[in-house]
């Protein structure tokens, strides 16, 4: 494939622009800027201006936060009285609770291991045998079995 220009372009256009962009880029010197004059040191004027005194704000009076409606912490021993009486309250009770049955379980599991209530064994076998989910009501029957060991066997 053979190409020829069609029409030909003076090539003075390009060369004396070429030319002209040259001489600019050669003269390192355009580049750089003229230095200030020099002012004689007397002639300057005092650069801090002179401001009037500022009173001082008084200072701000903070009042102490209200204490936060807490109540305190109780000892340990506290505790286990709370926790004796909470038991002792909730035994009568927890046939009236409604709860899944997964739930009831476990509340009636929980009470057997806090009081060693033999008599709560039979309400928490109705619990387990309630429970829908095959492996949750296999696990719930295990666990009143392990109860049942531990209450006929006191511990020495």
């Amino acid at each position: 494939m053979d190409i020829q220009p069609t029409t030909t372009q003076p090539i003075s256009d390009d060369q004396e622009l070429a030319k002209a962009l040259a001489g600019i880029a050669d003269d390192p010197i355009a580049d750089i800027p003229a230095p200030a004059p020099l002012v004689e040191p007397s002639a300057v004027p005092d650069p801090s201006p002179v401001l009037p005194p500022v009173a001082e704000p008084a200072p701000a009076v903070v009042e102490p936060l209200p204490a936060p409606a807490v109540a305190p912490v109780a000892a340990p021993s506290d505790l286990t009285g709370v926790k004796e009486l909470a038991l002792n309250e909730l035994r009568p009770l927890i046939d009236k609770v409604e709860l899944p049955a997964e739930e009831k379980f476990d509340a009636y599991l929980m009470l057997i291991r806090s009081t060693d209530d033999a008599s709560l064994v039979q309400p928490a076998h109705a619990a387990a045998q309630a429970i829908t989910d095959e492996k949750r009501k296999a696990e719930a029957l295990l666990d009143i079995i392990k109860e049942i060991d531990f209450l006929s066997n006191p511990q020495k």
